[in-house]
């Protein structure tokens, strides 16, 4: 008869797909990004993000229960400081908005695991992630001073309570930097989930509202990725490894799901993917407008990255994908 493979056959009923299928989407993969700023009582929602806000501490810890009571295991968190300086201060000191946030959120919820966004991006004047020369009007920070303001950052948020510390401003050798600066004071079993493969991408735009980090110069081509670039991200990737990173992640994720797939390929460590602000945003657009069935786009999408072998993956959906997988 012909034909004599048919792989309908295992397509017939729920219960079948769901014997054979591959790959599962639950809430234990989920990691919630999550802005603090100043103040108290407050909760502004970021325009170009629906349904994502900028919290004062109160708010966050509020947000971090319900985060909790919903399954999700983590939270990362980002800082808008009261002002900002060439020196970042605000991102090491240790009455920063991150710092105070971390603290909070482990005194409230200590088994949510606290993730600090160690950037500087949001601390600067200028927008840019470090140290720029005197003058310096192109965006091309200068490497080797800025990984002493990263050690200090990543120390100043282990104190805080931060129980992973997570670099993303793709500064060279920044993985080893922090690693010695934690292990020196004391932080040996905090681990470092690397912003490995970092593109400059498009898909950033709403992010840099809701932290009010875009550059006021400049852009950001001379420290992220080409978005052309792959071999690139493997040879990012194995440095972070022997610089002793403890996971890796990958950003943006919708468009370089063949690069998550590459990392995974030649590592056994956990892989994080970045479900970053335009892709979010995006959906959210046109599910406003009917045109997309929300959850059901939602869940294929970040079940997509499972397949494209993400381990965790970091979502402004969280909360909803929560929801969702347990209706």
């Amino acid at each position: 008869m012909f034909p004599i493979q048919r792989p309908r056959r295992l397509r017939q009923t729920a219960n079948l797909r769901r014997m054979v299928q591959e790959n599962l989407l639950t809430v234990n993969d989920l990691i919630y990004p999550l802005f603090a700023v100043p103040g108290s009582s407050i909760a502004k929602e970021v325009t170009s993000m629906p349904g994502v806000y900028q919290l004062s501490v109160d708010k966050i810890v509020e947000e971090a229960k319900e985060v909790y009571d919903l399954g999700i295991p983590s939270i990362i968190l980002f800082g808008i400081p009261d002002s900002k300086d060439d020196d970042a201060t605000g991102a090491w000191h240790d009455c920063g908005i991150v710092q105070k946030a971390a603290s909070a959120v482990k005194e409230a919820v200590p088994d949510l695991v606290v993730i600090a966004d160690t950037c500087l991006c949001e601390y600067t004047s200028h927008g840019h992630c470090g140290y720029l020369e005197v003058g310096d009007l192109t965006g091309r920070v200068l490497n080797d001073p800025t990984l002493e303001l990263l050690k200090k950052t990543a120390v100043s948020q282990a104190k805080a309570g931060a129980d992973i510390i997570a670099p993303s401003g793709m500064m060279d050798g920044f993985v080893q930097g922090i690693r010695q600066g934690l292990d020196e004071a004391g932080f040996q079993d905090t681990p470092i989930l690397s912003y490995a493969a970092k593109y400059a991408s498009a898909y950033y735009g709403p992010f840099r509202d809701a932290a009010e980090s875009a550059p006021q110069f400049g852009d950001r081509r001379t420290y992220q990725m080409d978005p052309a670039n792959g071999r690139e991200a493997l040879k990012e990737v194995e440095l972070d490894i022997a610089e002793g990173a403890d996971m890796l992640m990958v950003k943006p994720a919708l468009a370089y799901m063949d690069i998550i797939w590459r990392v995974k390929e030649i590592t056994q460590l956990p892989v994080a993917a970045y479900n970053v602000s335009g892709e979010y945003s995006m959906v959210k657009a046109a599910a406003l407008k009917g045109w997309v069935d929300e959850q059901k786009i939602v869940l294929e999408t970040l079940t997509a990255f499972k397949r494209s072998g993400a381990d965790l993956i970091l979502t402004y959906h969280a909360k909803d994908a929560a929801r969702w997988l347990k209706d």
